[in-house]
């Protein structure tokens, strides 16, 4: 908490349109995961009409604010301090500015989400975390999924709460948050990599949604994120049917248990599976890799998975009529 700075009571906020359906959106949300909640804040419009929004909803004034220093921008200390003021002064009880180090492979915007996320987890304590993804946020999520073939979890995009992550705003436009910033009289930060063209998010949001918008005759992004709901519904089902056809908690799995599954239900048997054996994601390509060994068994080798150690792959392989999981110097 900044020094010197002491928490306010639960402010009363201006009645304008966009802020009431912000509040409409967390107080849904609210009530269908109810507990104690953080707000994950950076200062920018739609995070601080997130936390607006939860303060005034929560059923006791006892919301939390966390904010991750990347320390990637010159003065970002400043906008740290700036934006756990402004917390405290929306009713927050806590706000804390979280510094990271931003290292790792996969480049700036996946090192960053990585460290960020980190972060978030080891400071909520027993709270969910609210995070201030909008529909239009869902929807380059949809296209980014679409781009890369990444099957259809990934087009599915991202879930209202997958613990601890909540995502109140997934219904609501960008442009709403920005509104609702000018009726309580913020004025929010603008991240500049959110204005560089070197990150694909970037020139989707600019770029490529605009182009879809005006080629399209409009609603795009509106149709995207219903489309993520409607995979997300779909995928569910079947998850749970995958979850009832086969035994995944064994070290192995027989191969002859799953081989005449429908291929939707298999892949995800296997991704169970997979997921139980340390493989920390697997990609399509990966799983589809993995299927073929029971489906398309020709004695080929096995499939390098991520996973493991420093020194040593995680492999699937087939052996005798089953599959394991081990270290590929095994």
């Amino acid at each position: 908490m900044p020094e010197g700075v002491e928490p306010a009571e639960r402010p009363r906020l201006p009645e304008g349109p966009a802020l009431l359906e912000i509040r409409h959106a967390v107080r849904a949300w609210l009530a269908a995961h109810p507990g104690p909640v953080a707000v994950a804040l950076s200062g920018g419009a739609d995070s601080l009409a997130l936390t607006a929004a939860t303060v005034a909803e929560a059923e006791a004034p006892n919301v939390r604010a966390l904010i991750v220093d990347h320390g990637l921008q010159e003065g970002s200390a400043e906008v740290a301090a700036t934006a756990a003021a402004r917390a405290l002064e929306l009713g927050v009880v806590d706000a804390r500015v979280l510094p990271v180090h931003v290292t790792g492979s996969g480049g700036t915007e996946a090192a960053a989400r990585r460290a960020r996320y980190d972060a978030l987890n080891l400071a909520r304590g027993d709270a969910s975390v609210l995070v201030a993804h909008t529909l239009d946020d869902q929807a380059e999520t949809v296209l980014l999924g679409l781009g890369r073939g990444s099957g259809p979890r990934s087009i599915a995009g991202m879930t209202a709460f997958a613990a601890p992550w909540g995502r109140p705003l997934l219904g609501v436009r960008r442009a709403i948050t920005r509104a609702a910033c000018v009726e309580l009289g913020l004025e929010p930060f603008e991240d500049p990599h959110n204005a560089d063209s070197d990150f694909t998010r970037v020139r989707l949001r600019h770029e490529v949604l605009p182009l879809l918008e005006d080629v399209l005759g409009g609603g795009v992004a509106a149709a995207l994120a219903r489309t993520a709901e409607q995979l997300r519904e779909d995928g569910d089902v079947l998850d749970a049917l995958a979850g009832s056809v086969a035994d995944t908690d064994g070290p192995d799995i027989e191969v002859s248990a799953i081989e005449t599954l429908a291929p939707a239900v298999r892949r995800r048997v296997l991704r169970r599976w997979l997921l139980g054996r340390g493989v920390t994601s697997s990609t399509d390509r990966q799983l589809r890799a993995v299927d073929a060994l029971v489906v398309r068994w020709t004695g080929q080798g096995g499939v390098a998975l991520p996973g493991g150690t420093p020194d040593a792959r995680l492999v699937c392989s087939r052996r005798r009529g089953r599959l394991s999981v081990g270290l590929e110097n095994e």
